[in-house]
Formats: C-alpha cells, structure tokens, sequence
C-alpha cells in the first residue's frame, strides 16, 4: 500500500511544472510521511457547481498549478464541444497565493488549445470579471479566487458566455473532460499568445455603475470602508468618486491586498471579530459615520453596520436585502425579485405588495442569476445584484453605491437605515433570521448529522410543531434537486443543509412575528430572539452537532 501511495506521489512530482510544490512533495516523499501523502492523494478535487476550492499545496487533494492546468484544459476541451472553438475565454483573479500564477496557467492552456484568451490586468474584483465577460462578448470566463475562506486557500470559479456561474449539468460536463486528460504532457502551454488588457474593462464596468444610482438623488451619507485585505479598495474608490459620495474613511490596516490577512480570522465579514476594526476606525471617527461598508476579500460580497444606540452592529444580509428591495420598489423597479430558499421570505412580502414577480432558487449565485426577468437579486449570505443586466452575479462594489445612496436619502429625511427597517417589520411583520453555523475538520460528522435528522425527525423545535418537512434532494415542482432539509413550523421556518464552499453544516432559521405598530416593536423583537435561541437549541439536539 504505501509502495503504491509513494508511486503515485513519484509520478505527480514528475509532471508538477511548479518548483514550489515539487520540493514540497520531494520533501513528503523522502520522509516518507505516509499520512500526509494519503491525504493528498486520496482522490482529486472535485470539480462542481462551485468549480474547485480547497488547501494549497502539492497533489491532486490540494489547489495548485498541476490541478489548475488539468482543469483548464477540461474547460477548453467542454467549450471545444460546445462549438465555440475559437471563442473568448476572459480571466479574472484576486490576490491569494498563486492567484497571478493560476491565472497565466490558465491563459496558456486556452491559447494552446486553440481558443483566444484575454486576462485582467491585475487583481480585481470578482464582479469586473463577470460583467467583462458579457461586455467582450467570451464564450466562458474564470475566477481565481477562494472569496472569503481562509488564507491557506485557493479556487478556480467558471462562468459561461450568460455571465452567470455553471449550473448542472455543465459542471458534470466540465469535470468528465478534466478526467479525461491522460497527462500534462499532452497539455500544450505556449508561453505567449494571449491578451493582458488594459483598463477599459475596468472603465467600462465603472462607468456602468452610476447606472444603479437615481439621477440627482442625495449623495451625503458618510462611510467608513473596509476591504478585508483583499482587492475592492481602488475600485469601490473610484465608484464613490464617480458616483460623488464622500470619501470613504478607510479601515487602515484592511485597506491592501495581503494573502495572508493578518488582522483576521477568517476573512469574512460575517465571522466573528471580522468587523472589529471597522468599528473603532468608525468610533475614532470626529464625525460619526452614517454607515460602515464591508467587503470580503474578492469583493462580491457587502456587508453593512450601523449605528445602534450607543455602539455599532453588523445588519444581517437578510435586512440589507430587505432594505435594498424596498430602496427599489420605491423608486419604481420592475422585473422579478429572487432570492435563495435560505433567505428571508421578508422579500417575497416586500414583493407582493408591490406586486412584482418573486421567485425562490437553490442557493447560490448561479441559480439567482438565472431568474426570468430578473430586477434584483440577494441571498443571506451578503450577496446582492442590484444590476443585473451589467453583471449576473452577486456585487459587493454596486450593492454598496446602492445602501449608500438609500442611506442618504434617509439622511435628509432625518431617518436612519434602522428607521427603515422598523417600517417594513409594521407592515409585514417582523422578519428575524439566524443561523446554526457549525465548522467541522472530519467531513463525515457533516453527513452524519443529515442522516439523523432523516432517519429521526423531529417533529417540533421550540414548542412549534413542525407541520411540512420536505427533503430537497427529491427536488419540488419549483426546484431541482439538492443535499438539504426544510422545516416548516407555525410562524417559523428551518432549513439545513451543508456548505458547498466551506467545511460547514449550515442551518438558516426565520421566526415571523406580528407586529401592530411601533411601539409593540420591542417585545416583538424579545419574542423573536427568544424563539430563534429555542430553536437553535432544539435543532442542535435533533441533528447531534
């Protein structure tokens, strides 16, 4: 067994085009660190919905330029297929470890392979690459990034000539050709042939973004900014600019690009401890902020705190979707408004009563994107499109110009975003979410967990008898078919599922409570947090995590 594990790693090091992880696997090898190796030579990454993401290192278990040539060139073999050989493949990256070099990999395949490449001039953010693809007219385009997962990590994101990210069965599609190549000897890699471009993708996405804003609305809210150590500062800069906000503060120590993110955790905005320099920076401020604007390291993703009496707190991306929404129908949006089954049910109410479309998808980007006639779209997770003829994907840079722009607006009617927030739970009823997060090490405690909860249900959570429990992976009339759980409970609604980026079981939750007016706000809220602590409770006793 370990003659054949070491053969295996032999062979790997023998094609490895990259001296990093070639001395890193000799070194395994010479020790003969049987462990480790299995680790990284269990299987492959698997390519899916999501692409690849995962460790970097050596063997095909880890993230690295061995992997990322084999799966370009299952992309460049799919698009082949697809007829579209001599078509545009655009290439967009951040600025993790190894993201220039995977990105030049991939530039390199495609141009072997016959097909025109053309790569970003530097680190952007992800939304440049999916709104560059629409406007070059690519057959495909790829994102390297890991977005808001841990410094260790990279990922390889495809997108399709639509703008929108892969969805089945084009990934299956995808991942049979990259396990068709035999070696990356017959994978031809010239050494030039592509384009770099230059900044008029960049011009073009930001002259695109006044778009989203009202003609001659107010521009005075004040921010403070935070790009996670990651790429959106200059490009959210020049948005705010061109858009005339003022300025925004910068979180200092957050503003570059740093792969290895020092000053947090993880670098997610919704992780805890994430934001806390986002708060002092805005409490050292000697004119209080209106608001704080995050982005996560790929800048996709927005995160939004406000003030709240005393101290500063994080908005759930439920109630920034809700509040961008209702931003829209205001100023007389049209089209579908979409969201993930995991967020609020908040927006299809917001919807109804302004009667507009609202659909439900699987989570996830690539389905929300897909919403016939689609206005707006947001899941819970700080995902917003907000513009989804420039870019069909989430976009933290826009969907901040947007809240930005509600918040002024708010600001010269006297009022606060928690203003807003407290209007829409009197006329719809209050809306509180929250979710069981549970990060694990060992994969199996992630299926173990689903297992129980199907083989045991349970048939209450916090006193609420659960009335419907539907299994996605036998997919509804509305959704196709996918690993999760939901609960439907009187005035409350659960849905379990695992991560399909993270090594997480995610559980969503939403109470709703009604509310007759203002003043009945505060026990409303004491009720809601009390039913979400039981269910939390209870859910966790059920699925054994």
């Amino acid at each position: 067994m370990h003659e054949e594990l070491i053969a295996q790693a032999q062979a790997w090091l023998t094609e490895d085009p990259d001296p990093e992880t070639r001395t890193e696997l000799a070194r395994l090898i010479d020790a003969e660190d049987h462990t480790e190796l299995a680790a990284r030579f269990s299987g492959t990454l698997q390519f899916g919905t999501a692409g690849l993401r995962g460790e970097l290192g050596a063997g095909p278990m880890r993230m690295n330029r061995s992997v990322v040539i084999r799966a370009a060139a299952g992309l460049a073999a799919y698009l082949k297929k697809q007829g579209q050989a001599d078509g545009l493949v655009v290439i967009g990256y951040d600025a993790r470890h190894k993201s220039h070099d995977f990105a030049q990999d991939t530039a390199a395949v495609m141009t072997g392979a016959g097909l025109r490449a053309a790569v970003l001039p530097r680190p952007l953010p992800t939304p440049v690459l999916a709104f560059a693809i629409r406007h070059l007219g690519a057959v495909a385009g790829v994102e390297v990034t890991a977005s808001h997962n841990p410094p260790r990590d990279n990922g390889y994101k495809v997108y399709l000539g639509d703008g929108s990210q892969i969805v089945p069965p084009a990934d299956i599609d995808i991942a049979a050709e990259i396990a068709a190549v035999p070696s990356l000897t017959t994978v031809r890699r010239p050494t030039e042939g592509w384009d770099t471009l230059d900044d008029s993708v960049l011009g073009a996405y930001l002259a695109r973004t006044d778009a989203v804003l009202s003609e001659g609305s107010p521009r005075t809210a004040r921010t403070v900014y935070t790009a996670m150590h990651g790429v959106g500062k200059d490009v959210l800069l020049a948005a705010f600019a061109r858009a005339g906000f003022p300025a925004p503060v910068l979180v200092a120590e957050q503003a570059d690009p740093d792969p290895e993110f020092p000053t947090v955790a993880f670098p997610n905005p919704e992780e805890p401890g994430a934001m806390d320099l986002a708060f002092a920076t805005a409490r050292a401020c000697e004119t209080a902020p209106d608001l704080i604007i995050a982005n996560d390291p790929d800048a996709d993703r927005c995160a939004v705190a406000v003030q709240d009496g005393t101290d500063w707190r994080m908005l759930r991306g439920d109630e920034v979707g809700a509040l961008l929404a209702a931003h829209l129908v205001r100023r007389g949006a049209t089209g579908t408004f979409a969201e993930s089954i995991v967020s609020s049910s908040l927006l299809g109410r917001i919807a109804g009563k302004a009667g507009l479309p609202h659909v439900e998808t699987l989570t996830g980007f690539k389905w929300i994107a897909r919403a016939e006639g689609l206005r707006y779209g947001y899941e819970e997770a700080l995902g917003y499109c907000v513009d989804p003829d420039g870019v069909r994907d989430k976009d933290g840079i826009t969907a901040a110009l947007l809240i930005t722009e509600l918040a002024s607006q708010l600001k010269e009617e006297g009022r606060t975003l928690l203003d807003l927030l407290d209007d829409l739970a009197v006329e719809h009823g209050l809306h509180a979410t929250d979710q069981l997060s549970v990060r694990v090490e060992d994969l199996s405690l992630i299926a173990a967990a689903m297992r129980r909860l199907r083989e045991q249900p349970p048939t209450e959570l916090a006193g609420l008898p659960i009335t419907r429990t539907d299994d996605l992976t036998k997919g509804t009339a509305e959704l196709p078919p996918t690993d999760g759980l939901r609960y439907t409970l009187d005035g409350a609604r659960v849905i379990v599922r695992p991560s399909g980026t993270e090594p997480k079981l995610k559980c969503y939750l939403e109470v709703v409570v009604p509310v007759g007016s203002h003043e009945d706000l505060p026990a409303a809220r004491a009720k809601a947090t009390a039913l979400l602590a039981s269910i939390k409770r209870d859910l966790s006793t059920a699925a054994g995590i």
